[in-house]
């Protein structure tokens, strides 16, 4: 047993998002003993809150006695969405899992390392499975007016329901079924009941959260979660291991400090946490061999979130959260969302839409003393799930931020490659079209006016490279220069997807765990700092899910070896 070597655990996972419950579960069929460290609480349905007027239990502010799992960061030339909790951001995602636009294969970032569209298709097909995603079956009256605009733009052709890792069970929708995914060995399910509460936590057990595939089977298998916990520092013990400091993260007058001891640790607290602890662990000395390129390639999805309210005869808040998307131009992607009736909260955030440039602040002043009543409207919450839309453009272009540390504070600057849009005017162009559709009211996030756009999908900054000099992580996701320290989430996603990343995290993290040994095992992959060539993944010894189950693992053949006229 780990504890028997003086160490807690053979690896500590950071984080129990996607990538961190991906890793959680795949070392554990592995036969690692693995702990999950997660700065949020653990939810369950019954505790969820009714509204998100319940900012006690809806916004992450610990310091505050706020745990909710929405966390709203400023960082700089943006403001991020992201979540916090046991299930990291799926607790509050829109369900919605793309595979990536065609740019993103072949960004000039990592492309020339292989050919990433075939090492990734087959794990894109076993996160597809392990995360339940279905079409959405169902059409409302958004999908109607974006289907209407993408008429207009003669792009009606795109207009298509979305990917979603939910439990729809139709005609059966609320009741109770047997594990539909798992052979028995996940948890029972409930029909979707189209509520469109997705992003506020649902409390229907049919969102396909971690907690519901990866993250409760790895519980099964073994690994050990603990809430609550935030790590604040990861050093080399000095015998190849390392320490890891915690304390708890609603503790106010006892920190609750806590340090374990592992042989191996996984970074997977989000581009957000991973970075922050990294840049953090440099800065001080604790890990000084990190790649300069820490934080460069940081990405914001080159992404625009725009609301817009219409008049009170449209009800918008049924389905799934994000239930269609369209494709007005071939590198930009555009989805409608909604949030659950009585979930206004998060509309106070938006003002009146201004285009971008100069005097945007002063512009948008004049634009709320010349058309009050507008003005008034953007502000009014009431019904204000019922009555809006979100917009939320994502482009796959090839513009970045770079992240760093500013008086122990993660903020950003405009990095490589074109500059990171502070807006979109295809974006306004679209909103504008659905304003004049439904009489309604175009707003942005507040920020916008200071030229600082809103993303729910901060990524990169930890990007994949083959040496330090381009990369925080080699292609199979060990961290350069550190050998035992691992990235397993947002933060290794190397180029823009333009769609959203939760599926490409998970993907990522399949790739980078199948690669792994079995415990006691030779490693397959060559040493740290060697050229990258593909390699058999490694079945584990312990699989959790039945060969015969949907959910099953599935691994890729072994490469084919290249002939000698090939290497040559």
């Amino acid at each position: 047993m780990a504890r028997e070597s003086g160490y807690d655990y053979d690896v500590l996972v950071i984080g129990s998002g996607f990538g961190g419950s991906v890793s959680a579960l795949r070392l554990t069929e592995k036969g690692y003993r693995v702990g999950v460290l997660e700065s949020g609480r653990r939810w369950d349905a019954g505790d969820l809150p009714r509204t998100n007027w319940n900012l006690r239990k809806s916004i992450w502010a610990p310091r505050l006695g706020m745990t909710g799992p929405q966390r709203i960061s400023v960082l700089g030339k943006c403001l991020v969405f992201s979540g916090s909790g046991v299930g990291g951001g799926s607790l509050i995602y829109g369900n919605t899992l793309y595979e990536p636009l065609p740019a993103f294969y072949t960004d000039r970032a990592w492309a020339h390392i292989t050919d990433w569209r075939s090492e990734l298709a087959p794990y894109y097909d076993q996160a597809k499975r392990m995360l339940g995603v279905e079409t959405n079956p169902r059409v409302g009256p958004k999908d109607e007016v974006l289907l209407e605009i993408a008429t207009d733009l003669g792009v009606a052709d795109t207009f298509h329901r979305t990917d979603v890792g939910v439990f729809f069970n139709e005609g059966q929708e609320g009741v109770e079924v047997e594990d539909p995914y798992f052979g028995g060995q996940g948890p029972r399910r409930r029909g979707c009941i189209h509520c469109s509460e997705c992003m506020t936590g649902c409390k229907h057990n049919a969102k396909n959260t971690t907690t519901t595939n990866y993250l409760y089977l790895a519980e099964r298998n073994g690994a050990d979660v603990y809430p609550l916990t935030t790590v604040t520092s990861v050093a080399p013990d000095g015998r190849g291991g390392y320490v890891v400091e915690t304390e708890r993260s609603n503790g106010r007058l006892r920190r609750g400090r806590r340090t374990f001891r592992a042989q191996q640790v996984v970074f997977a607290a989000a581009a957000l946490g991973t970075q922050k602890l990294l840049h953090k662990m440099r800065e001080e000395g604790t890990l000084p061999a990190l790649s300069p390129r820490l934080g460069e390639l940081t990405r914001s999805n080159s992404e625009a979130i725009i609301g817009v309210t219409a008049k009170d005869r449209y009800d918008l808040s049924q389905g799934v959260a994000i239930s269609s998307s369209i494709h007005p131009e071939p590198e930009t992607h555009v989805e409608v969302v909604g949030y659950g009736k009585g979930h206004n909260a998060m509309f106070l955030q938006t003002t009146p839409m201004v285009d971008g440039g100069a005097f945007r602040a002063l512009r948008l002043l004049l634009t709320c003393l010349l058309h009050p009543v507008r003005f008034l409207r953007s502000q009014n919450p009431h019904r204000a799930s019922e009555k809006s839309v979100i917009l939320l453009v994502m482009q796959s272009l090839d513009n970045s931020l770079t992240s760093y540390l500013r008086r122990g504070r993660l903020v950003t600057r405009q990095g490589s490659g074109e500059p990171n849009p502070s807006w979109i005017p295809l974006a306004h162009d679209i909103a504008r079209r659905w304003e004049k559709k439904v009489d309604g009211v175009a707003g942005g996030v507040f920020t916008d006016a200071l030229n600082i756009p809103a993303t729910a999908h901060y990524i990169g900054g930890c990007t994949i490279g083959e040496t330090p000099e381009t990369g925080v992580v080699d292609p199979y996701q060990r961290v350069h220069g550190h050998p035992g320290l691992h990235v397993a989430d947002g933060s290794a996603i190397t180029a823009n997807l333009g769609v959203n990343p939760s599926l490409t995290i998970t993907a990522q993290a399949e790739r980078a765990m199948a690669f792994w040994p079995n415990k006691g095992e030779p490693d397959p992959r060559p040493e740290p700092g060697s050229a990258y060539r593909r390699i058999a993944p490694v079945a584990p010894h312990r699989p959790v899910v039945p060969a015969t189950a949907p959910g099953a693992l599935r691994l890729p053949p072994p490469p084919v070896p290249a002939t000698a006229g090939e290497a040559s």
